[in-house]
């Protein structure tokens, strides 16, 4: 699966079609961010790539869970969000 990664300088339309792409291509995605900005790049996201692909038929669901991933050396914790159709 593969697993978008968003900064707090994402721009989240475009985040969004790169979502919308993978879950039209796999059914399935994950989106990482790291920290509370990227975090809200993220959900502004998903939430953008719902009404790409609403005219499609298809619902989003997103299962949120945490990470342990490593950054330089440094451990951290980063949120991941799983998306795929309802």
């Amino acid at each position: 699966m593969e697993i978008l990664k968003v900064s707090a300088q994402s721009v989240p339309k475009s985040v969004a079609g790169a979502l919308a792409a993978v879950l039209r291509e796999n059914n399935t995605a994950e989106v990482q961010a790291v920290g509370a900005g990227a975090v809200n790049q993220a959900v502004k996201a998903i939430a953008i790539a719902r009404g790409f692909v609403a005219p499609n038929g298809i619902n989003l669901i997103c299962i949120p869970a945490f990470a342990e991933i490593s950054i330089d050396g440094e451990e951290r914790t980063a949120i991941r969000f799983i998306v795929e159709p309802r």
